[in-house]
């Protein structure tokens, strides 16, 4: 072999040698490359990767994922689901702990004694259930004692609780939904002062009524409250409804007509009519509530509920509320809300007692799927729990 041919086979080595080692290190380098920085490489050696490292990209950070190429490997990656419903039970800890010292003062006596009725008449009062309903009871008590038909703290106790169930027993709390003739849609009215959770209700009950498999349209007749109509436009997204509104201060009562109309001719089968809790005008509120549900009944829809939203946390002030409500629209029922949280909830018996409305809904947290149908069963067993 000459010298031209050994000189050729180590320039061969020699190349060979140093494109191994190019690979090496380039490997290496990679390995310890952050992963920004190395997708970044990957679409400058391969610019037709540009759009799907930035789809990977979008998915990783709306998923929490610091790379993205970790979610090209795991494609079921899961979108963390928003907190289950909670119970009534659950959610009655202000009322529980409001009822769980009388009790605890009345069974540690071992005997009925005056400060056994003392106790549950503050009780009672604390949590709202309102004077004459609790003199009322207390009262029936204290003769059941005296014709000695009650001997023991526990039987006391036991009497309360049933009396205070019977009370809330036999309301139909159903939600009316009259059989559609000729495509005429039900109109269910939501009223209640501002502040109150109206918007927030019927979003929630637009989602229960969609999944159930009625279609449902939403009609913002708030039209004096900054941003109602898009708030209860993002409801209306988020449920699957349709939605109707009108300029902003203008009358209310002609976008509920609109909506009821578009509902009839689109064959949807319920309307949701939000209304105002505040006029910015020396208009009366309640007449016009009035005007708002005579026109609502005039075209192609039947008005087969008018809910009254109250906030469980003001007390007997909701009493007043639903007084005057009332008498200006026909409630049918109540929904109260925020009946978590620092609520009591003894209003429930006001309303009820005093009025005759029954409470058919009630928020019990935040999440969409926290507004449940009232159990009166429930809510007195929560209170008496021990």
């Amino acid at each position: 072999m000459g010298v031209v041919e050994i000189l050729l086979l180590v320039l061969i080595a020699l190349v060979l040698v140093f494109g191994i080692g190019v690979v090496v290190v380039g490997r290496r380098s990679r390995r310890q490359m952050p992963p920004a920085v190395e997708r970044e490489q990957r679409r400058a050696d391969d610019p037709s990767a540009t759009k799907a490292g930035s789809i990977l990209e979008e998915r990783a950070s709306s998923t929490g994922v610091e790379d993205a190429t970790d979610v090209a490997e795991d494609t079921t990656v899961e979108v963390e689901p928003e907190p289950a419903p909670g119970t009534l039970r659950d959610r009655l800890a202000k009322a529980r702990s409001t009822f769980s010292g009388a009790i605890a003062g009345v069974l540690g006596r071992g005997s009925i004694t005056e400060e056994s009725f003392e106790d549950l008449e503050e009780a009672l009062l604390r949590a709202d259930v309102g004077v004459g309903i609790t003199d009322e009871l207390i009262d029936g008590l204290r003769s059941l004692v005296a014709a000695k038909e009650i001997t023991e703290p526990e039987q006391l106790l036991d009497t309360l609780q049933a009396e205070m169930a019977g009370r809330l027993a036999g309301s139909d709390r159903g939600l009316t939904f009259a059989d559609r003739q000729s495509g005429e849609p039900n109109v269910w009215m939501f009223v209640g002062v501002n502040g109150v959770g109206k918007t927030t209700t019927i979003g929630k009950l637009a989602n229960q009524q969609s999944v159930s498999g009625r279609s449902v349209l939403l009609a913002a007749g708030d039209t004096f409250r900054a941003a109602a109509a898009e708030q209860l436009g993002t409801w209306a997204e988020r449920s699957g409804a349709e939605f109707v509104r009108g300029a902003e201060g203008g009358d209310p009562s002609s976008v509920i007509f609109d909506g009821v109309e578009a509902a009839a001719s689109r064959n949807i089968d319920l309307v949701m009519a939000d209304t105002a809790g505040r006029l910015h005008t020396k208009s009366n509120l309640m007449d016009e509530l009035k005007k708002v549900r005579r026109v609502a009944e005039k075209g192609a829809g039947e008005v087969t509920e008018t809910l009254l939203v109250i906030d469980a946390t003001t007390g007997q002030n909701g009493l007043i509320q639903a007084r005057e409500f009332n008498e200006a629209t026909d409630v049918t029922g109540v929904v109260l809300t925020k009946l978590d949280g620092s609520a009591k909830g003894g209003i429930v018996f006001a309303i009820e007692t005093d009025l005759g409305i029954p409470v058919k809904l009630v928020g019990i947290g935040e999440t969409i799927g926290d507004l449940i149908p009232f159990d009166p069963d429930d809510f007195v067993n929560a209170l008496f729990e021990r």
